[in-house]
């Protein structure tokens, strides 16, 4: 097997989008009015693809925290942020398909056999729907396209941020709080993906989402003190936002994933 062939995060050319708590697990969900102008909100990554198919899928613009809110071009493809593998661990080929993943700098300390299995699957992880911010979690991507080896059993938690900035609001000390906080929780480990949509041009909608080993991971991560700071300047910035949590369930004798809302107990591992 190739050693790493996908393309590296770098803050500077691909950074991550403004703050989005879908790496944390909170309880609350937080309404605030919008005080400031509005924002030109941008399209959808899925939606461009459609309208202007001349352009390379696998383009990805240079921008900065501010250029990602007005755009000087359409952003077509917004790959899944994987965390990279503990030393070691050799990354798959990049998947032939139009969703080349990322990978961070900060390498995962460990992980097990089966969210191994998992983290090779989500390579092709990618939303069905450019109206993903509106629609199930279940539904929205390609759950049942990721096939894991069949003996395999395990179920894993997830985090769903879904969210609308407040208009006008800045984020730039945010965006770094965010970048910071993401390789925080990689590095203290049991982040598998962090993807993070781009707002619905007619809502201003929003849904970002992680997927973690174990939910004893996501709640460690609250406690690590580039997430508090984040979590500190989150209240200004948006003028709405919902957490919704699931569990990504792997069943012996069934190659694919299926997705459930998280009620209670512990999840992973």
């Amino acid at each position: 097997m190739p050693t790493v062939s996908a393309p590296r995060w770098s803050p500077k050319d691909h950074p991550q989008p403004k703050y989005t708590t879908a790496l944390v697990d909170h309880r609350r969900t937080r309404r605030r009015p919008s005080v400031h102008p509005r924002t030109p909100p941008v399209s959808s990554p899925l939606a461009q693809t459609v309208v202007q198919p001349r352009h390379d899928p696998h383009h990805l613009p240079t921008f900065d925290s501010n250029a990602l809110v007005a755009p000087s071009e359409p952003i077509l493809y917004l790959p899944p942020l994987l965390s990279s593998l503990p030393t070691g661990y050799i990354h798959p080929p990049v998947p032939t398909s139009n969703y080349r993943p990322l990978t961070t700098d900060t390498r995962l300390p460990n992980i097990d056999p089966v969210s191994l299995s998992l983290h090779r699957a989500l390579h092709d992880f990618h939303p069905v729907t450019p109206e993903y911010a509106l629609t199930p979690y279940e539904e929205a991507f390609n759950w049942s396209e990721m096939l894991l080896p069949e003996e395999a059993e395990r179920e894993w938690y997830c985090v769903v941020f879904r969210s609308k900035r407040k208009e006008g609001s800045d984020g730039g000390p945010l965006y770094e709080a965010d970048k910071n906080a993401h390789e925080e929780a990689v590095q203290n480990g049991g982040l598998i993906l962090y993807w993070y949509g781009i707002p619905h041009q007619a809502t201003g909608l929003n849904l970002a989402t992680c997927i973690w080993q174990s939910r004893a991971h996501a709640i460690a991560a609250n406690s690590r003190p580039h997430h508090v700071r984040a979590m500190r300047l989150a209240a200004a910035s948006y003028e709405r936002y919902e957490l919704q949590r699931y569990r990504l369930i792997k069943t012996q004798g069934e190659p694919g994933l299926r997705v459930e809302p998280y009620d209670r107990g512990d999840v992973g591992w």
